[in-house]
């Protein structure tokens, strides 16, 4: 999540503290509006765990795109 956090702070111009309660703030959008299978996925994947948001099956970027495709993204 840091790396997502650092991002947020460089390309909005923010803080790191503002872009962490807007990743934090998204997240939590995110899980209200997703089947609740799904939260443990945005838990995990922006959770902050010691992969650093990565896994065998894509990361962030697959369980963004999977985010994506049930709000009628093109994935």
């Amino acid at each position: 999540m840091e790396d997502l956090i650092r991002q947020v702070s460089e390309r909005a111009g923010i803080s790191e503290d503002q872009a962490r309660t807007a990743v934090q703030t998204v997240a939590e959008f995110a899980k209200q509006k997703v089947p609740a299978p799904y939260n443990s996925y945005i838990d995990k994947y922006l959770g902050g765990g010691a992969s650093g948001g990565t896994s065998e099956s894509g990361g962030m970027g697959d369980i963004a795109g999977k985010i994506g495709n049930m709000f009628g993204g093109k994935g």
